[in-house]
């Protein structure tokens, strides 16, 4: 990483890269508005609010963060905590619409403080947070942020209000709702689920070029005049009266000045305003973070990202969005991914896509209000699908039954609770987990590292403790401490377990080295057994020795 936080070149590649950027801008604001409005109204708020989002993660943030390909904006992922901090501050379903505006100025109050203690962690350079995380429990908590989106969305893709208001019994109500759809909303909301499970199927290029998500609010603005849904009226089918109107539609402010909302910060030294201060920046930072890191993966020019450097801009972006009425902002990875596949070359494209909302928005406000909210619920599902789907469980299952373990007791546990106390729960069956299989709780948190220069072409890194989530940036920092000339071998013999967080960033790093043109070397596995048969599971040696902090470490 860098030692300090250096602004992005300006304009560098600009004119070089303009056709292929502006192309993939255009694209990816085609995706993201639809996505940024169902996000919105998802989280309890005026339907702008992301999308305010988004112009700001598109006009401010590339020239922060050196991410070049991520797009920042709202996300799905942070549903869950947005409409429980509105929801907690009253501005609940069946709140006034006075209450509900006092909740969302307070959320955004609450959004504000959030984003200044982004911008202070990524100046004290806390980028690397997103390593502590075990994969499992931050898969289980995404997985069960897809179980809450579905289990709110679908009721609304049916036009039908639930009386539940916990994931797991509105999940529980989702028969009842299908009995009592209402038959012209609910034909919406299915044809566009259908619609967007089948567009990743079809194989012409050239149709699958255009996003699903647009496919779905153009023909769900086609249905709507169809259904004449701008009018309140009534109709008859299988015996019984249904009313549609305009309250099917989504409601806009009618110019992008009027739908400006300020923040509250009344409730900021609350404790419900303490709690999401804490969520908004734990799981706002981790999630982005990891999308970052997903994205430098995808990256064909293998660029990396200073992950400082990106939590700084969504820190600032953050701040400036919540000024105004927007969501929290991360680095989103569906909108990055199809940045990617569209042959976007620099970070102008998130500049373009951020330019084109601003300018839709601005001068097309009527033409969003003829979207049904049915399409939006739909893209939702499908979103929290992805989320939750049922290869995550079988991914998990396969690197190991610990790992589902924890995966499926994360996930339950926020279902059951709230994210905060999911993601603990996570943490603990981890530590649980390490402390059966014979890891010594000082393991935890020390790593027992030594290192020395066998030769003067040669670092070596020898771990003498259990290698496991929580001392995994210790050892990273073992082997990142060796001068890029220099052949780094991480020599694992002597750790008793290595876990699968640990083997999963391993294989990242050995990768980054690789495509640094260093090398990177890990030994001393040949006698740990993997508890299953995927490359990437947990170690455990096959004798273990005493504990190395009960007796002399002895070098190799």
């Amino acid at each position: 990483m860098n030692e300090t936080i250096k602004p992005a070149p300006a304009f560098s590649g600009f004119a070089q890269n303009f056709r292929a950027d502006v192309t993939s801008g255009f694209l990816v604001f085609l995706i993201a508005l639809p996505l940024c409005l169902a996000i919105s109204l998802a989280c309890g708020v005026s339907a702008t609010a992301g999308v305010f989002t988004a112009i700001i993660g598109g006009l401010i943030s590339p020239w922060i963060s050196n991410s070049e390909l991520t797009i920042k904006g709202p996300a799905a992922g942070m549903i869950a905590i947005v409409l429980g901090c509105v929801v907690e501050f009253g501005g609940g379903p069946d709140a006034t619409p006075e209450a509900k505006l006092l909740a969302y100025k307070l959320m955004i109050g609450v959004g504000v403080v959030s984003g200044v203690l982004q911008i202070v962690f990524a100046l004290l350079r806390t980028g690397f947070v997103s390593e502590l995380f075990p994969t499992a429990a931050v898969h289980g908590m995404l997985a069960a942020i897809g179980v809450i989106i579905i289990s709110k969305q679908s009721h609304m893709m049916l036009g039908v209000k639930p009386h539940a208001k916990e994931p797991l019994e509105l999940l529980a109500e989702i028969p009842k709702s299908i009995g009592l759809a209402n038959p012209e909303i609910a034909f919406i909301g299915i044809v566009s689920l259908i619609i967007l499970f089948a567009w990743p199927l079809i194989k012409i290029d050239a149709i699958r070029k255009i996003p699903g998500q647009l496919v779905v609010a153009i023909l769900g603005v086609i249905l709507g005049y169809a259904m004449d849904l701008e009018h309140t009226h009534t109709f008859s089918m299988f015996r019984h009266d249904y009313s549609v109107g305009p309250n099917f539609l989504v409601a806009v402010p009618s110019s992008i000045v009027s739908a400006v909302v300020t923040p509250d910060f009344s409730g900021v030294m609350t404790g419900i305003g303490l709690k999401w201060i804490v969520m908004f920046v734990l799981i706002g930072s981790l999630e982005s973070l990891l999308s970052a890191k997903a994205v430098d993966v995808l990256d064909p020019a293998r660029r990396k990202t200073d992950f400082n450097r990106d939590l700084l801009a969504v820190g600032v972006g953050n701040t400036l969005a919540a000024l105004i009425g927007g969501l929290p902002m991360i680095s989103e990875i569906v909108r990055s991914k199809a940045n990617i596949d569209n042959g976007a070359k620099s970070r102008f494209a998130n500049m373009f896509h951020g330019v084109f909302l601003l300018t839709f928005v601005a001068l097309l406000p009527g033409l969003i209000h003829r979207i049904p909210l049915a399409s939006l619920a739909a893209m939702l599902v499908f979103t929290g699908f992805r989320l939750a789907h049922p290869r995550e469980f079988a991914h998990m299952y396969h690197i190991g039954r610990e790992q589902l373990l924890i995966f499926v007791g994360t996930l339950l546990g926020v279902l059951m609770s709230d994210l905060l106390i999911g993601v603990f729960i996570g943490l603990g069956l981890k530590i649980a987990v390490h402390l059966f299989s014979g890891v010594s709780f000082g393991s935890f948190f020390h790593a027992a590292i030594e290192t020395d220069e066998p030769d003067e072409n040669t670092l070596r890194v020898k771990v003498n403790n259990s290698a496991v989530f929580s001392t995994w940036l210790a050892i990273r920092k073992a082997v990142m401490a060796a001068p890029a000339e220099k052949t780094v071998i991480l020599d694992l013999s002597m750790a008793p377990l290595v876990d699968h967080s640990t083997m999963e960033k391993l294989h990242h790093l050995q990768d980054d080295f690789f495509h640094e043109g260093r090398h990177l070397l890990v030994v001393g596995l040949r006698e740990h057994a993997p508890v299953s048969h995927h490359p990437l599971a947990t170690r455990k040696k096959g004798n273990v020795p005493p504990d190395p902090e009960k007796k002399p470490v002895t070098s190799v």
